[in-house]
This record gives C-alpha cells, structure tokens and sequence, in this order.
C-alpha cells in the first residue's frame, strides 16, 4: 500500500503536504481530489497494520 500512495503522489507531481494543503483550501481538480480521497483512505488503513 505504500508503494500505491507514493505512485499516486509521484503520478500528481506533488508531495503529501503539498496535496494535503492545497485539499484544505479548496485548490485541486477532479483528478487530484480524488486521488487525495484515495490517498485518505490508504492512510487509514496503514494505520490499522500496526
């Protein structure tokens, strides 16, 4: 899962603070957004495999 998160960063050129930010203020595309709720959603589940 890992791997998938950080393809999809490097897919959007941009980091997670990057994307996380511009989330925040309302400032992506379709696209991006969706892959910030994908994103979202790998984290949630990373965190589970502690």
């Amino acid at each position: 899962m890992l791997a998938q998160r950080q393809q999809l960063l490097d897919e959007q050129h941009m980091t997670y603070e990057e994307l996380r930010d511009r989330a925040a203020v309302y400032s992506l595309s379709m696209e991006q957004l969706m892959v910030w709720h994908t994103i979202e959603g790998l984290d949630y589940l990373l965190e589970g495999d502690c």
